[in-house]
């Protein structure tokens, strides 16, 4: 029996759960994939780390910085580069002079990958991977009872509130089958109003000949496919070869959110890569792809968590909440701790000293 079972372990999902846990709550994080971070997501490939989600960190917003500062105090984040460029597809009677424009950025990185950093938040939580929740149950106005369809242990856990820290749409889905236990209509509404857009990564590797003066990072303008192009080996020091890891557009994805087979759009995305910055990107040595099916929310709530009008507490958080970005999930982390504190007995949360207690 916990006080708090968090779904998700994304970053509002550790942002809430340690909140809580400095607060003294008894309390575990359920996470359905293998690894922390939600697209806080480091592969690794060929004896290097690569970022295929997020692709760094930049301090917007109120709460990044503050993170960032601790991350480079503890040795975990260094500065990746300092300059972004924009490039656009060239223009029909241009003649060479759309080339990457480049901005002032402040862009940090981890060398062993940027799941660093979640795993940096879940310092000190109770988390359990692989574990897939089936179904919520509220068992006679004291407890929930959460079920899951793995044959890992533990198969049930009773918790006096839930916080569901996962995309919109995926909540709905969870969340729907209680329209019959109290669940309010207006709840499950302001759920399903969320939308996310999808993404795909393509990760490819190449010989060491290759780069040359090459721009780190790039982001692509008024492009229907391309969104980013980065040459991510660079974060890392002494990389075995060249990768690169190439995002798309969501009109892009949109078209493969159910296929199969993805290599025909990685093809794609390398071949448009080719066209807008160096012909050999079309031929690397490797390539896999990964979807996000959830990449980012396209239409998000203003207001910082979800809470239901459930007897037990039910909250739902995430970056879809009060926001689009990194600052938004850890912002709604916060948020719902202190909605889930405020219904259960209220103790001290540290919320304006929370960096300093990690």
């Amino acid at each position: 029996m916990f006080d708090v079972v968090i779904i998700g372990a994304g970053i509002a999902g550790l942002t809430c759960a340690q909140q809580l846990h400095q607060a003294g709550y008894h309390l575990v994080v359920v996470e359905k994939s293998r690894g922390v971070g939600g697209r806080l997501a480091t592969r690794r490939l060929y004896d290097t780390y690569v970022d295929h989600g997020v692709r760094y960190l930049e301090a917007q917003g109120k709460l990044v910085p503050q993170l960032i500062d601790l991350l480079l105090q503890r040795g975990i984040l260094q500065t990746w580069t300092d300059t972004l460029y924009e490039l656009k597809p060239p223009k029909p009677e241009s003649a060479g002079e759309d080339l990457p424009h480049p901005s002032h950025l402040t862009c940090y990185a981890v060398p062993t990958g940027i799941t660093a950093v979640a795993k940096f938040l879940a310092t000190g939580l109770d988390i359990e991977l692989n574990q897939r929740v089936q179904a919520i149950t509220p068992i006679e106005e004291q407890s929930w009872l959460l079920t899951f369809d793995s044959s890992e242990i533990p198969h049930e856990i009773r918790a006096r509130a839930v916080v569901v820290a996962i995309p919109a749409p995926q909540a709905f889905m969870l969340l729907e089958p209680l329209a019959t236990k109290g669940l309010s209509p207006e709840f499950l509404a302001c759920l399903s109003s969320v939308e996310f857009e999808p993404c795909l990564s393509a990760i490819a590797g190449y010989p060491q000949a290759a780069i040359q003066d090459f721009p780190l990072a790039c982001t692509v303008s008024n492009d229907s496919d391309l969104a980013w192009i980065g040459l991510d080996s660079s974060k890392r020091s002494n990389p075995q070869m060249p990768i690169f890891v190439l995002q798309s557009t969501a009109e892009f994805a949109q078209q493969y959110l159910n296929a199969e087979d993805l290599k025909p759009a990685g093809q794609q995305l390398l071949s448009r890569a080719a066209q807008l910055l160096t012909p050999w990107l079309d031929a690397p040595d490797w390539f896999q792809v990964h979807r996000w099916r959830y990449a980012f929310p396209k239409s998000p709530l203003n207001q910082d968590y979800l809470g239901a009008t459930t007897p037990l507490p039910l909250v739902c958080c995430g970056d879809w909440c009060g926001g689009k970005r990194i600052d938004s999930a850890l912002n709604s982390g916060l948020a719902a701790a202190a909605q889930i504190n405020q219904q259960l007995q209220q103790r001290s949360l540290p919320r304006e000293d929370f960096w300093n207690t990690l």
